[in-house]
């Protein structure tokens, strides 16, 4: 893909976009991209996560460690660890291509500096990320209410 494909790409992954085109620019010049053959496995469960990954093209099984939780799939435009493009945290699921799989990957130095360069673009994905804790948190008074009633 050429630069402006890419950056077209990352403006459809919900997250990127709010952070505009120039900053866009930026990830799509320093992301990697990644071929991974069917059954390949990306990261595993429990393991250090230094940046966050796009599928770009087939899909990837989630998987967790445990035995009771459903598997789901991440198909093309999903960010997975998108926490990690911030912060130290570890993978919560395995990820592991149903098919040949095409991912980017973005490190969270890449990331950081890219939202140093651009300010205006750090504070609208703060805007963005404060918008979704605002709205989770509206979920979750749902559920609680439900949950205060017997599940009616």
């Amino acid at each position: 893909m050429g630069l402006e494909s890419d950056i077209a790409f990352f403006e459809r992954v919900p997250i990127l976009a709010a952070l505009g085109k120039q900053a866009l620019r930026v990830l799509a010049i320093g992301a990697e991209t990644r071929h991974l053959a069917s059954g390949a496995v990306l990261f595993y469960a429990g393991e250090p996560a230094d940046g966050g990954y796009i599928v770009q093209e087939g899909s990837l099984s989630l998987e967790t460690e445990d035995a009771r939780s459903h598997e789901s799939t991440a198909g093309p435009g999903t960010l997975l660890g998108e926490l990690a493009l911030l912060t130290d945290t570890t993978s919560p699921v395995t990820a592991i291509a149903a098919e040949p799989t095409v991912v980017v990957r973005i490190s969270r130095g890449l990331f950081r500096k890219m939202l140093e360069g651009y300010p205006a673009a750090a504070m609208r994905l703060r805007d963005e990320i404060s918008a979704r804790a605002g709205d989770w948190a509206q979920q979750l008074d749902r559920v609680k209410e439900k949950l205060d009633r017997g599940g009616k």
